[in-house]
């Protein structure tokens, strides 16, 4: 029997079907929760769909006699030695997919949402699947939701969300050499699609911001992930820098299964979110045993770093600061109880390894603010040689805020033990490279900016030209764009780090049609002149007019 042929799955269609499905839970459920409870479904449909299709081709390889002849056997495979490979859940984890045991599959939960029975209910049947399927995949142990029969979405409402998301389909999940292909990347931007639609829904949480894919990428495209190293986000939220980090590592020729993948995140229904996130795009990653707080309960005490990179909550206060005063993390000063923003950045000194690099998003004051020693901490990063680039970034990037933003990027070795830190050539041990971004992007949307491929390019191809990185063209210094500047003029600034006090203002390019100066200043006077002639006329008539009253 033949692979059961699909209709092509859209990435705008199932879009569409998304946006739907939160338009059935208005009313039900807050805003900030239909992301949770749909994206459980969606998840549920996908990997039914993605082991049904590898199902039908062990079913034709067997009936053909493929897999029996791959074994040196000839002959179909009989019926009962079918019907137990066809369920055997080897076959399907080995390939990387996984296995969804008969009573969990869609279809019968699209069972129980089409026809009313005296049996469980549909909100059971899919808390059931969620369990079951979790018992048979290990990566997924706690993480799928099982909210479904919690009486907060009435039964038809729940029913016809099942029925309006089956027209989702996932298709050409697996090749016929039993390798991974496109549904699985349609799914991750489907999912990613969601999640940032729904981050302006959620609004801010304690300066928790989603990151838009442009800084993710800039993250990324500047940090040069590799393989065999490690990559770790303290605040990882659902796990996006990792997905764009391994999709570097695979289009830069190396083995993205050859990364490891460290995170932590606070949140547990977040935790969850960002495990269903990574499965769904094949990412082996370590989470920690539990939720988290980064400061005081790190998940991964004794793990160094290559690369780390995160988009920290912005200048939070209640991160229990009065508690860690003393913390060993502090090699530049204690950070100020009333604001996390240096307790972040030196969290994540602590956990480079030897040589390490990493890239922070914070908001714009961490660059100048001198409040609680905040100045003092970022004059002993920059005199240790610990900060290689600032990137002052373009307003409108984030959903949720209007707080300016910037870029840190850090190179443990540099400055004190430059031959330490190949990422950064020795010859910028006592400088720092500063980019202003601030008049990059473009306007997607009325109200959301981001970053062109070309701009990213530009800033990215900018760091590694100033790294010295051997192929790139010779690093010069652009008025209004980018300047490399040395440790004595930190110092004149009193540390201050704000890339627009140091590249200066953009050079105006000669127009050969431009009015020369002197014309165009005689023009305007003597359009100055009649318009106050003009104006005494005016008033002379008004002044008659009123005489005659």
């Amino acid at each position: 029997m033949p692979p059961r042929q699909k209709k092509p799955a859209k990435p705008e269609d199932m879009k569409s079907i998304l946006w739907k499905s939160a338009d059935k839970l208005r009313g039900s459920l807050d805003a900030a929760e239909y992301k949770h409870f749909v994206l459980g479904l969606v998840f549920l449909k996908y990997v039914s769909d993605a082991m049904e299709e590898k199902r039908e081709l062990l079913e034709e390889e067997l009936r053909s006699g493929g897999m029996l002849a791959g074994m040196g056997l000839e002959g179909t495979a009989p019926e009962e030695l079918i019907r137990k490979t066809v369920e055997d859940p080897l076959q399907y984890t080995g390939a990387g997919i996984f296995y969804v045991p008969p009573t969990a599959r869609w279809n019968e939960v699209l069972k129980h949402a089409k026809v009313s029975t005296d049996g469980p209910s549909v909100g059971e049947v899919i808390d059931g699947a969620m369990g079951t399927i979790e018992k048979f995949n290990r990566p997924l142990k706690d993480t799928l939701p099982r909210m479904y029969n919690s009486g907060r979405v009435d039964e038809p409402t729940l029913a016809e969300l099942v029925r309006l998301l089956d027209q989702l389909t996932f298709q050409s999940q697996i090749s016929l050499d039993g390798k991974r292909v496109g549904a699985r990347d349609l799914m991750g931007e489907v999912y990613e699609y969601f999640l940032a639609q729904f981050a302006l829904a959620e609004g801010r949480k304690g300066g928790e911001y989603f990151t838009p894919p442009s800084v993710v990428r800039l993250l990324v495209e500047m940090l040069e992930p590799k393989e065999r190293e490690r990559v770790l986000d303290p605040a990882c939220g659902s796990g996006g820098m990792f997905v764009q980090a391994e999709k570097f590592v695979e289009t830069h020729g190396g083995n993205r299964f050859n990364v490891s993948v460290y995170g932590q995140e606070r949140n547990q229904t977040t935790w969850r979110l960002a495990k269903m996130n990574l499965a769904i795009h094949g990412i082996e990653v370590d989470l920690g045993e539990e939720p988290a707080d980064s400061f005081r309960n790190d998940q991964h005490g004794d793990v160094k770093a290559d690369v780390v990179l995160a988009n920290p909550p912005f200048n939070i206060s209640d991160w229990g600061g009065e508690l860690l005063a003393s913390d060993e993390r502090w090699k530049y000063g204690p950070p100020p109880a009333s604001n996390a923003n240096f307790a972040w950045i030196q969290h994540m000194v602590s956990k480079l390894a030897v040589g390490g690099r990493a890239g922070i998003v914070l908001a714009n004051g961490s660059m100048s603010s001198t409040s609680g020693g905040q100045g003092d901490i970022r004059r002993a990063m920059v005199e240790e040689g610990l900060v290689a680039c600032m990137v002052a970034l373009p307003g409108q990037l984030f959903r949720s805020t209007q707080i300016p933003a910037c870029l840190w990027f850090l190179a443990e070795g540099k400055g004190k033990r430059p031959a330490r830190s190949p990422w950064v050539s020795a010859e910028r041990a006592e400088q720092v490279l500063f980019i202003d971004a601030r008049e990059l992007g473009f306007m997607a949307t009325r109200t959301m900016r981001e970053l062109s491929e070309a701009e990213l390019g530009r800033i990215a191809g900018t760091f590694r030209s100033w790294r010295g990185v051997e192929g790139e063209a010779a690093y010069v210094d652009v008025a209004g764009f980018c300047r490399s500047v040395s440790l004595n003029e930190l110092r004149e600034h009193d540390f201050i780090l704000t890339p627009g006090r140091y590249v200066g203002a953009a050079e105006v390019a000669d127009d050969p049609d431009a009015e020369a100066v002197e014309a165009k200043i005689t023009r305007l006077t003597a359009l100055l002149r009649e318009q106050f002639a003009e104006s005494e006329d005016l008033a002379r008539i008004v002044s008659e007019q009123l005489g005659r009253l």
